[in-house]
């Protein structure tokens, strides 16, 4: 884990394969009921993006109308971001999601794709909600986009647990169940005996973890779903989304 910082993952080989125009985190029927979703919560005001990226949501977001500003750690994947937009449409703060501070106030913060699990410590994630919150207005919102860990799938005495098998990919990943631990390794292949290998860490968060953290913070939780659609969140759900609220009255 102490090898593979998030400034170090986030390079200039990562940025340039990062986009995936129409497919994946890119296909329409991804990308636009989180467009939907976090243009309603938004509610007339401004956001702010955590982890911005290259703008996969916040290029859409902007065409929406919604003024979005951003932070963004690695400098690779905001160059991506300014072949797209420039600094005078999308705004961005270079620093950690955790720390960084942003000009003005938001009526909306959010976080996609598991991007809080990046933050590699308690510590730091609860610093990451607390810094949500100096950024929102009072009934502001901070949504998170989060997987649920699937230890259940760990078969006992095992590490590791295979969460995508597909032609030309296994997704796996290596679980440390006692500091919280994961690393994601995503191996890609074709015909030749060949195969290319990235991986990254994260610290996994139950939900209920998340809404302590939360709650540290000032914030109550409003709603959790199980996709940006609004679809149930149950036992079985893989992932959620959690919008949480600071009181108007904060």
């Amino acid at each position: 884990m102490v090898d593979m910082q998030q400034d170090g993952i986030w390079d200039e080989d990562a940025a340039s394969r990062y986009d995936t125009p129409g497919t994946g985190q890119f296909a329409p029927d991804v990308l636009g009921p989180t467009v939907d979703r976090l243009a309603e919560l938004a509610n007339g005001g401004a956001a702010l993006e955590f982890a911005i990226g290259t703008g996969r949501v916040a290029v859409p977001l902007a065409e929406r109308g919604v003024p979005v500003t951003g932070i963004e750690l690695s400098r690779p994947m905001l160059d991506q971001l300014r072949a797209k937009a420039d600094e005078a449409t999308i705004p961005v703060i270079v620093g950690d999601m955790a720390t960084a501070t942003a000009p003005g106030k938001y009526t909306l913060v959010y976080l996609v794709y598991n991007t809080i699990s990046n933050l590699l410590t308690q510590a730091e994630q609860v610093e990451c909600f607390r810094n949500a919150a100096r950024h929102l207005t009072p009934g502001g919102r901070f949504v998170i986009e989060l997987w649920v860990p699937e230890l259940r799938k760990l078969p006992p005495g095992q590490s590791a647990v295979v969460w995508s098998s597909e032609p030309g990919y296994i997704g796996l990943d290596t679980y440390d169940v006692l500091h919280q631990h994961v690393v994601s390794h995503h191996f890609r292949f074709d015909e030749s005996r060949q195969a290319r290998l990235t991986r990254s860490p994260h610290r996994y968060i139950w939900p209920a973890e998340l809404d302590l953290m939360a709650a540290l913070a000032g914030f109550e939780l409003e709603t959790r779903h199980a996709d940006w659609s609004g679809a149930a969140f149950t036992a079985a759900s893989r992932s959620h989304v959690s919008v949480y609220r600071i009181p108007a009255d904060h």
